[in-house]
Formats: C-alpha cells, sequence, structure tokens
C-alpha cells in the first residue's frame, strides 16, 4: 500500500503529465503566445488539490483512479483560469502567484485574459474525453462542470464577492460566497470522481456533502493565512485581504481555527460510504494545519 506522500506524489505527477501532454501538440500552432501564457500558468505547479480529490474519489468508490483524469485536468483548468483572472488589476491586482510574477505582468493584460478564456473553454473539451462506465452519465458530468464553475457556482461567487465590497456581510452571506467561490470546484472535484467511477447516487451525494464542508474549511484557512502566512510560505502577497469580507474579518482568528476543525470533521463522516479511506483523511486533515 502506497503511503500519504506516495500517492500524493503519484496523483501529482499523473496531472503534471496529463495537463502537458495535451498541450504539447499545439505547440506548432500560430496563436504560440496564447499557449505560452496558458501553459505558464497551468504548468506552475501548485498543491493540485482538485485533481487528487477527484482521483481518490474515484478510487473509493471502486474506479481505476486514472479514469477520472479527463475531469480532474478540466478542473484544474478551470481553477487556473480563475487565478489568471482574480489577479488581473481589475480583480485582486497581485503581483505574484505560486512564487513568480503573476500571469498579466508577464504576458500583458490582454493576453492573460485571453489566456484563462481559452483555459475554461478547453477544460470542457478535455472533460467530455472521459470514458464513463455509464455513458449517460455523461450529461450530468458536463452539467455538473459548468454549475460549478459559472453563474451558479464559481463566477457567481466573485460576482458576489465584488458586489459586497463596499459593506460588512452578514454570515450568511460569507458563508454563500465563500462556498461558490471555492467550495463549487473542489465539489465538482470529489463528485466527478464518484461519477468516472460509476457510483451510485448515494455515493455521489456523500461526496458533494464532503466537498461542501471541506470547501469551507479549505477557505477558511486560506483566510487565515492571509493573516498569519508569510509571502516566501504562499508564494504570492499576504495581507491583501485585509479589507475583504473573509472569515477571519468576521470570526476572529480563534473561531476560524476551530471552525476549520468543525467542518473538516464533518467532512469525514460522509467518507463512510466510501472503502479505503486513509488516504482522503489524511488529506483533509492535513488542510487544518496547513502553511500554504
Amino acid at each position: 500500500m502506497l503511503s500519504f506522500d506516495e500517492r500524493s506524489r503519484e496523483y501529482r505527477d499523473y496531472t503534471e503529465k496529463y495537463l502537458t501532454d495535451y498541450y504539447t501538440q499545439f505547440h506548432d500552432m500560430p496563436q504560440k503566445s496564447l499557449f505560452e501564457a496558458m501553459e505558464y500558468s497551468l504548468l506552475a505547479g501548485g498543491k493540485r488539490l482538485r485533481p487528487m480529490l477527484a482521483f481518490d474519489f474515484c478510487r473509493m468508490a471502486g474506479g481505476d483512479w486514472k479514469a477520472a483524469a479527463p475531469f480532474a485536468a478540466a478542473i484544474e483548468m478551470i481553477h487556473t483560469y480563475s487565478l489568471i483572472h482574480d489577479d488581473l488589476p481589475a480583480m485582486d491586482d497581485d503581483n505574484y502567484r505560486r512564487g513568480r510574477p503573476t500571469n498579466h505582468r508577464v504576458f500583458g493584460e490582454g493576453m492573460a485574459i485571453l489566456a484563462g478564456d481559452a483555459l475554461l473553454t478547453d477544460a470542457f473539451s478535455v472533460a467530455s474525453y472521459a470514458k464513463l462506465p455509464k455513458e449517460s452519465d455523461m450529461s450530468f458530468a458536463i452539467s455538473v462542470l459548468a454549475q460549478c464553475a459559472g453563474s451558479l457556482g464559481m463566477v457567481g461567487g466573485q460576482a458576489l464577492d465584488i458586489m459586497s465590497e463596499e459593506r460588512t456581510l452578514t454570515e450568511q452571506e460569507v458563508l454563500d460566497i465563500q462556498s461558490r467561490k471555492t467550495g463549487a470546484l473542489i465539489n465538482a472535484a470529489c463528485v466527478l470522481g464518484v461519477v468516472a467511477a460509476g457510483g451510485d447516487e448515494e455515493k455521489v451525494r456523500a461526496a458533494g456533502m464532503f466537498a461542501g464542508a471541506l470547501g469551507l474549511a479549505f477557505q477558511i484557512r486560506d483566510d487565515m493565512l492571509d493573516v498569519i502566512g508569510t509571502q516566501e510560505e504562499m508564494g504570492k502577497g499576504v495581507g491583501t485581504d485585509s479589507d475583504k469580507n473573509t472569515f477571519v474579518r468576521l470570526y476572529g482568528l480563534e473561531k476560524c481555527e476551530a471552525l476549520v476543525e468543525k467542518y473538516t470533521r464533518f467532512a469525514l463522516k460522509q467518507l463512510n460510504v466510501f472503502s479505503d479511506t486513509e488516504f482522503m483523511t489524511e488529506l483533509a486533515e492535513s488542510l487544518t494545519t496547513r502553511r500554504n
């Protein structure tokens, strides 16, 4: 049996290879600068948390984890597009991401916008390559991906965030924003991992419940790290959220620490319908104390 670190490395390495192989085929295309900008951010490393979730939920649901690769890659492409756009001057205006200059600082704002647009659109093409045990599940899978990425999910959460900048939010409003901004793609990863394995409705439901709680724990910890982390640890600027409606601003650090623990515990309870959950349990628990 693989250790936690060995399985993490296997999932990450497979993600890197899958994404690299996909875009290598386009290197001779006339729009070379576009692909350079896309790959600059997409292949910059990172935790690859969402692909790991997709792969391991596929495995826990009884499938060959590699069957989830098209979904895992698509979700990482959507996540990367969101980071490129978040960093733009019109959004968060950040200069560093994953330890190096942000996309628009290297390629210009116009190309950065197009790189994000292309990654989002290409993601649906990549997702369509998945070979599902139940072919009829593909329409459901594409719907999950679209809803989690679009106006009902991540983009909707970002819009709510912008709309709320001039006022202090209630607890429910902060939860609504963050469950969409961060939680939506985590939900897509977990649910689509189960779909890739041909899992039943009970497993799909449990994956969604797990994702909702884990997404909150992850975002609360992220808000905490903007206060207690360093630029070296985070690979990006810190202290940039001090005037935003974050969980830290709402609750304070001590209560946030307790909430991370609470939501992580709830998430882990949802794994009871799966088998061989040791890796996922350790992954979820590691978010409680992460420093980047």
